[in-house]
């Protein structure tokens, strides 16, 4: 009796048992998903950050909510933030520039009070040890003197009066000191107190201005807060628009993969198939 062989398969041509290259296949998929790993701890970060902003936010808006209308009309036209700091700038130069013919018209006043015939006491700091004024510092905690004024008045450091209600209050000090130390009936104390009541006479027909001043000064303030706040707002509703985008992309990415996967398993389980077909076939 002739015996049966089996059939002889070439393996050669079964397409699906052909791993050249899987390992560099393998590398690379790995590769794309630390890639994704890595942007996603970043549009995390990014996530948290737009979060805290808006938290922050919701919660100033409840303690600003009378301006409400203000802001709605602001968000028309949001300045970017480095036009706002180009203007705060050009806003704090224009200020300094005020406050600076504030000081000017001040210092008119300063002329006419040290120019006084009774002035003199004043115009330099208290002599103490030449005088025997031995328990001068005991009484008075900050000395002050025209000539000291001046000298601040003129600094260019940065050390000097930045408005005029600073040079005002030490203007007082100087006499408020010689009344402290002076005795009611001294002629100092006498001097002192009549040269502060032509200074405060003085003073009101400036205050108007500075008022006017800084009146002008916290609206700006104010506006530039606000603007601040918008381009803030405006800035994160970009990053959350962009923030969205990306994470769409990341998506994209992750169905590629998960395509990639499927593909592969489906390929691995035509492998085995044909792995079984050839046992049974040989055996």
């Amino acid at each position: 009796m002739d015996q049966v062989e089996a059939p002889i398969v070439d393996v050669t041509h079964v397409g699906a048992l052909d791993f050249t290259g899987n390992g560099v296949e393998a590398e690379s998929f790995k590769h794309r998903v630390d890639e994704i790993f890595v942007q996603v701890d970043k549009l995390e970060q990014r996530v948290n950050e737009i979060e805290q902003f808006y938290s922050s936010a919701s919660k100033k808006q409840g303690n600003a909510s009378k301006s409400g209308s203000a802001v709605k009309d602001k968000e028309k036209h949001v300045p970017s933030m480095k036009k706002q700091q180009q203007e705060a700038a050009l806003r704090e130069a224009a200020a300094a520039k005020r406050m600076q013919e504030l000081m000017r018209q001040f210092g008119t006043i300063l002329r006419q009070i040290t120019q006084h015939k009774w002035a003199w006491p004043f115009l330099q700091p208290v002599d103490v040890e030449g005088l025997g004024l031995h328990d001068y510092y005991e009484v008075i905690d900050k000395p002050m003197d025209f000539s000291t004024i001046k000298n601040q008045m003129e600094a260019k450091d940065g050390t000097g009066y930045k408005n005029v209600r600073e040079i005002c209050a030490d203007v007082r000090l100087v006499f408020k000191n010689a009344m402290k130390y002076n005795e009611e009936r001294s002629d100092v104390h006498v001097m002192a107190k009549t040269l502060m009541a032509k200074f405060e006479e003085k003073w009101l027909q400036l205050l108007p201005k500075v008022t006017e001043e800084e009146k002008r000064l916290e609206e700006e303030e104010a506006e530039a807060q606000l603007n601040m706040q918008l381009a803030e707002e405006a800035a994160h509703a970009k990053m959350a628009r962009d923030l969205s985008n990306e994470l769409y992309e990341v998506d994209m990415h992750l169905e590629e993969l998960r395509d990639m996967v499927v593909q592969k398993c489906r390929l691995f389980s035509n492998i085995l198939s044909n792995y079984k077909v050839l046992f049974h076939l040989h055996f």
